[in-house]
């Protein structure tokens, strides 16, 4: 998990893809945390990936690093948003204070289910890991 983590921070922003109805949808994501022994995501109650996950909480993302290598990583959405959760996110990622608060009703984290991530590269290496 923690190579996952680090590849995601250093290799920002990933993308992450939904299903909407029956068309993929794919927008770049920036923050990512460990938790609790899991990774974390938020989003904006608002947006359409957080109903797209809530209707279809499978979802995928991919980042690229500059030498060419890749993660694909794939999972379920569980959304588990708490006051401390948050607190927690906003202490991670201080910029996300000028979007949310922990007191806000929009500001929601979820953390990734089943998740499996798969390490490339242009060489055709692979390697996958359970998360």
């Amino acid at each position: 998990m923690d190579e996952v983590l680090q590849f995601l921070k250093e290799y920002g922003p990933f993308y992450i893809a939904t299903v909407d109805g029956d068309r993929p949808r794919v927008r770049p994501f920036g923050f990512v945390m460990k938790y609790d022994g899991k990774l974390w995501f938020c989003t904006n109650n608002r947006k359409n990936v957080y109903k797209q996950l809530k209707e279809n909480p499978y979802f995928e993302l991919s980042a690229t690093s500059p030498d060419n290598r890749w993660i694909r990583l794939s999972g379920k959405a569980v959304f588990a948003t708490t006051p401390e959760i948050k607190a927690k996110a906003l202490e991670e990622s201080p910029r996300l204070s000028k979007m949310y608060s922990v007191d806000d009703t929009i500001f929601e984290l979820f953390y990734i289910e089943e998740g499996e991530a798969t390490f490339s590269s242009m060489t055709g290496e692979a390697r996958t890991i359970k998360i």
